[in-house]
């Protein structure tokens, strides 16, 4: 693994200090459309190697999906392309959920 994996709640620190990285969800849009992290670009983990191009390889991403495996699969995707700020949020949307932290979204 050549990636950082990072918890809910520094993540929502990050987002909080006006340092958040770019949140990148690979869930599928049907997951999506349940409630995602505010701020947060969809890009399906199928789709993936098709719109690499839209991400910024220097840049620091956080990739979530809901559990953390599809999200680290494409953090060592990543990785293996260059990307050497990609973190992986462990547990994810629902290590978010768990944390209380809000999904946008969602409830409305």
């Amino acid at each position: 693994m050549n990636f950082h994996t990072i918890d809910a709640v520094e993540l929502s620190r990050l987002i909080q200090s006006g340092e958040a990285p770019r949140v990148i969800d690979v869930r599928t849009p049907a997951e999506v459309a349940r409630g995602t992290i505010t701020g947060a670009m969809n890009i399906e983990l199928s789709t993936l190697p098709a719109r690499l191009s839209e991400l910024d390889s220097d840049a620091p991403l956080v990739v979530v999906c809901q559990s953390g495996a599809r999200s680290a699969q494409a953090c060592a995707y990543l990785a293996e392309r260059g990307f050497r700020r990609a973190s992986n949020l462990g547990g994810g949307i629902t290590g978010w959920m768990k944390a209380g932290l809000p999904l946008n979204g969602r409830d409305r």
